[in-house]
């Protein structure tokens, strides 16, 4: 799912290319994506769009009139940009926005289409889409530390939790968590005042750093291969891969569709985070550290004595 850092680098490239023209078509390809009904899609037709800005991790469209756009890329949304007068092939996408500078194509490669646009009335009908998340890079020690603490969730699942805190998903979350050297089973009442410290610096610096990182990437282009797993990344989507900081194998803990990725040895002092799927087929012998568990797995994926060399 795009998260801050490829959210806001999609708000400055639609600002640069679409800021002060009109919309002059839009074509709905998939009608499931608009997830409303009044005022229409069409009625955006012709009318100027006057900013572009993001909620969390969805971006809003406002064109003149009063009217709003927002979309929701969810985990598989993507924006494409296309020539004006492109030909588009016969399944483009979910729905196609013409401006005189080009098309700009939304997409979602999942059989489970979560996309959503909505479309809406006046500036107040806005604040129906903020999930009361704070925008942590303006967010001094003190109002993180009262987000922070509002519940008492594990570290993985506060920072990712909209309502406490804004455009942080499950990969940043990882590179975040590892940067602080915090495991991400911690609850969050249970931090000290200097790992919350230490936590608010790891969001902020890690945020911005991707931010940096992807808009040099992209420079005047449009971002066209927005992704979560970067192999430049820590933690997050590198399972079994060495830590760049201590060499140790990254680990993870599998779940529903997602996984949480996490350094033993620079999170969680070596010891080995029960994963669900592994643990219920070790149940007794799940290993107490990750190095026990890369030996066990050796074991296990070695074959017998008598099989190892057939030429003998």
């Amino acid at each position: 799912m795009p998260e801050l850092p490829d959210v806001t680098i999609y708000v400055e490239r639609l600002r640069a290319r679409l800021l002060g023209s009109p919309l002059q078509r839009v074509q709905l390809w998939s009608p499931f994506v608009l997830r409303t009904v009044e005022p229409p899609l069409r009625a955006l037709e012709g009318r100027t769009l006057g900013a572009v800005d993001r909620i969390g991790k969805q971006i809003v469209f406002s064109f003149e009139g009063d009217l709003h756009l927002v979309v929701h890329l969810m985990i598989a949304g993507r924006f494409h940009w296309k020539a004006p007068g492109k030909k588009l092939g016969r399944r483009p996408g979910l729905a196609g926005f013409e401006f005189p500078a080009g098309i700009l194509l939304l997409t979602e490669v999942s059989t489970k289409k979560r996309a959503a646009l909505h479309v809406v009335q006046g500036r107040d009908a806005l604040a129906g889409f903020d999930r009361g998340g704070l925008e942590v890079l303006d967010a001094d020690a003190a109002a993180f530390q009262v987000a922070l603490l509002r519940e008492n969730h594990t570290l993985k699942r506060a920072l990712t939790d909209p309502r406490l805190f804004a455009g942080i998903g499950n990969a940043y979350s990882d590179e975040i968590l590892h940067r602080a050297r915090l495991s991400p089973l911690r609850l969050t009442r249970q931090l000290d005042p200097a790992e919350i410290t230490r936590l608010h610096r790891a969001v902020q610096e890690t945020l911005r750093d991707w931010t940096a990182r992807l808009r040099a990437e992209v420079g005047d282009c449009f971002p066209e291969k927005v992704t979560a797993f970067r192999p430049e990344m820590a933690v997050h989507g590198r399972y079994r891969q060495p830590c760049p900081i201590c060499g140790a194998l990254v680990q993870r803990i599998a779940y529903a569709e997602n996984e949480c990725n996490y350094c033993p040895e620079c999170q969680t002092e070596g010891r080995l985070l029960a994963d669900r799927s592994l643990s219920r087929l070790l149940h007794d012998d799940w290993p107490r550290t990750w190095e026990e568990l890369e030996e066990r797995r050796g074991r296990l994926t070695s074959p017998p004595p008598d099989q190892r060399d057939s030429s003998k």
